[in-house]
């Protein structure tokens, strides 16, 4: 019996009004909001300007780059930067404020 196969994708969920998106784990959350036509604030796309800043209130993701543009407790708050940021399971992000 074979064990099945991993889900080629995760959803990411923005807010709490239900809009949703496939985040796929080969590419950053960003460019998977913006294809599922969800607008995120952003800029320089590298992790250092900040103006993608998010909560992930729920999921996990990782980083191909070392932590930039956020403090450790930053990190520890649960904030996120989407734009470096792959998906490792479903996800929730809140935007700043929420």
């Amino acid at each position: 019996m074979n064990a099945p196969a991993p889900l080629p994708f995760f959803i990411a969920r923005v807010g709490d009004d239900g809009t949703q998106c496939d985040a796929w784990p080969q590419q950053p959350l960003l460019v998977s909001l913006e294809q599922g036509g969800i607008d995120w604030p952003s800029s320089c796309r590298n992790g250092t300007c900040r103006t993608c800043i998010g909560m992930l209130a729920e999921g996990q993701v990782r980083y191909e780059v070392e932590w930039p543009g956020l403090s450790p407790e930053e990190k520890a708050e649960g904030c996120v930067l989407p734009c470096v940021a792959y998906p490792l399971s479903d996800v929730k992000l809140e935007a700043p404020g929420i």
